[in-house]
Order: C-alpha cells, then sequence, then structure tokens
C-alpha cells in the first residue's frame, strides 16, 4: 500500500493532535501565599527569602526541615529536640514556643491559635 505524502503527513499530524490532547498539561508551582499582617513581628527577626541573614535563622523552607539543621547558632535545647517542622508541629512553636522546645532561644511569648495558623500557611508556601 502506498500513501502520498500528503496523507502521510496528515496522519502524522492526526495521531501527534490526539497524542497532545491525552497529554495533561504540567501543572504549575503553586504560587507562595501572600505574607500576612500577623508575619510581622516574625519578620522583625527572621528573613524568609533563601539565603538572607537576619537575628533568627532563615524560615525559607522551614516546613519539613529538621529544627536545628541550618547554619544558624540554635540553642542546644533546639538542637536536641529532634523535631521536624511539620505544619502542625510548627503551628505549636508558634503558639507557645517554651511549651513545645523548653529552653530554646527565641525571645517570644506565643501567637494565637488563629495566627499561627496564618503564619504556618505563609510558611509553608516558601520554598527553601
Amino acid at each position: 500500500m502506498k500513501f502520498s505524502s500528503k496523507a502521510l503527513g496528515v496522519a502524522i499530524a492526526t495521531f501527534a493532535t490526539a497524542a497532545l490532547a491525552q497529554t495533561p498539561a504540567p501543572t504549575p508551582a503553586a504560587a507562595p501565599v501572600a505574607q500576612p499582617a500577623q508575619f510581622a513581628v516574625c519578620a522583625a527577626c527572621h528573613e524568609v527569602t533563601p539565603g538572607a541573614v537576619s537575628l533568627g535563622p532563615n524560615l525559607a523552607g522551614v516546613v519539613g526541615r529538621k529544627a536545628g539543621s541550618t547554619d544558624y547558632d540554635y540553642s542546644p535545647a533546639m538542637k536536641a529536640s529532634g523535631i521536624t517542622w511539620t505544619p502542625d508541629k510548627l503551628r505549636a512553636f508558634i503558639a507557645n514556643p517554651v511549651g513545645v522546645v523548653p529552653g530554646n532561644k527565641m525571645d517570644f511569648d506565643g501567637a494565637s491559635d488563629d495566627d499561627a495558623k496564618a503564619i504556618v500557611d505563609y510558611l509553608a508556601s516558601l520554598k527553601g
């Protein structure tokens, strides 16, 4: 059986179009959540831009990170805590730092549960 070059071109174009129609479009990376007003107190000591240095540890990519694992002079209590910062653990820490890691050196009394949730939602949207 012989095909003309025109018929072959139409067949290839049809096949390619059908194949592309079945290929899901790539999912765009989720944009960071807008920085909430509640984060202002955190921003006094913490950076969220990867590589930026401040008084406290950089919080870019903190969700999923092991506590005390970045290039920062953490307290012995934080280094020994064994915590991996899940959203729930981070929320508990922001609400009650001394209760979650007694002996940590963060000078912050804690946030309300609603404020802690807003802060964690923001931090979880950032990449490290």
